[in-house]
């Protein structure tokens, strides 16, 4: 079977004549470049310059450097990863610029692997309770009035604890932020023609689980879409290409990726997704099933571990987000929780989106604790770990958001704090 995206390493010598340069011009530049050919789906053959570590490392104005490629790629010397295990890859938190995250960074969790779909042949059908079943292609749906918005994504498990040797990757590395780019959902409900009675649509997705997840029809009209394209380029393959369902503020497993299907209905199908799965104990032994939106959270990621730091002043930075609204304030204490100062927000604050706060602190050489806590428009605030524990009588699972508390030895190292 012939692979869709086959990459081919060659020689530099081997590719001259696709560049339209002479081979005296290029050798000059082979410490930095290296030359890989690409072939795409329909067997066009093209080549790409990428940047490799040049041996010695020369004079960069002395040597001429590689010419313009056909997609621009990372410096050799910058290397962020997302950090993979069986169903999900998290995202570097603490080694992102800014509040966007790079799409092929962007956190992935998957219950059936990513499927390869071609969009010619992948269509959106939406039915049920419909005046009107119709079946769109992505060329239709790209015909429709587009909207643009930034958000975050984060999965309902977005926690990890047990070990001081955690990096905020590790600990909350499920969420990312992205601008998205579509229709709106209820463009496309208007198009249909929705019954009185229905109250709920199903969506489904185009993986090998048939990921399906029930959704209160109000939030169709009120900020979802169905997004194809993500920082400016067509969504990527991780993230749901052709296709993926948008609900703002909600958690990442009712976003459906692969999205092929929506049907109306007038009440939930209690889909796999939804009883064993993706809900969360509570107080009085009881179950709390449905609970869509991401409570407010905030998480310091600089300074975090691994890092060691130095006596003296230190900025500290991190980000925080609300699937309610905006991030109204973030507060930080530096000495274990006995104070709060209020956190510095970087324009732009969004509705449902990463917010970066900034703390200048000086750091007097002493051990300590420091923290962040997140309040919302709604007034909600992070809440403690020991707070979370005693209100859900339970140590962790889905939509545990407690307060992330970094240890600062007499060292300068940096380690994440349990169970406080």
């Amino acid at each position: 079977m012939k692979e869709d995206n086959k990459i081919i390493n060659t020689r530099a010598a081997d590719n001259l004549s696709n560049l339209k340069m002479d081979r005296r011009s290029m050798l000059k530049g082979t410490a930095a470049l290296g030359l890989v050919l690409v072939e795409d789906s329909l067997g066009r053959v093209t080549q790409v310059a990428r940047q490799t570590l040049p041996t010695p490392i020369t004079n960069p104005t002395k040597i001429q450097g590689a010419p313009p490629g056909i997609l621009g790629t990372r410096s050799v010397f910058e290397k962020p990863v997302k950090l993979p295990s069986f169903t999900s890859a998290r995202t570097p938190l603490q080694d992102l610029y800014g509040t966007i995250t790079p799409a092929d960074l962007h956190f992935e969790r998957d219950h059936a692997g990513v499927p390869f779909i071609e969009p010619s042949k992948h269509d959106l059908l939406i039915h049920g309770m419909v005046e009107k079943p119709m079946s769109f292609t992505l060329e239709d749906i790209k015909r429709f009035p587009v909207f643009t918005r930034i958000c975050f994504i984060e999965c309902s498990g977005n926690f990890r604890t047990g070990k001081t040797t955690l990096t905020p990757q590790e600990i909350c590395g499920l969420t990312s932020q992205s601008e998205w780019t579509g229709v709106m959902l209820s463009t496309l409900f208007r198009e249909v023609g929705i019954k009185s009675k229905a109250s709920w649509f199903i969506a489904e997705g185009g993986d090998a689980a048939l990921m399906t997840r029930s959704i209160p029809l109000n939030k169709a009209f009120d900020d979802a879409m169905i997004v194809y394209a993500q920082n400016g380029e067509a969504i990527r393959p991780e993230q749901g290409y052709p296709l993926r369902l948008l609900l703002p503020g909600w958690e990442g497993n009712t976003q459906i990726k692969w999205l092929k299907r929506i049907e109306l209905t007038d009440q939930p199908y209690m889909t796999r997704e939804e009883t064993s799965k993706y809900t969360e104990p509570i107080a009085g032994g009881k179950i709390r099933q449905f609970s869509f939106v991401m409570d407010a959270r905030s998480i310091i990621t600089f300074p975090s571990y691994p890092l060691q730091i130095s006596r003296g002043w230190v900025e500290i930075r991190g980000i925080a987000w609300s699937g309610r609204g905006r991030i109204r304030r973030v507060e930080v204490s530096v000495d274990a929780g006995r104070s709060w100062q209020e956190a510095s927000l970087q324009e732009p604050i969004l509705r449902k989106a990463h917010t970066a706060f900034r703390y200048l602190w000086h750091w007097n050489g002493r051990a300590t604790l420091i923290m962040s806590r997140a309040i919302d428009e709604t007034g909600y605030r992070q809440p403690s770990y020991r707070e979370l524990v005693k209100a859900r009588e339970s140590k962790g699972g889905y939509h545990f958001n407690p307060i992330t508390v970094w240890e600062i030895n007499g060292n300068g190292e940096v380690f994440l704090v349990n169970d406080r």
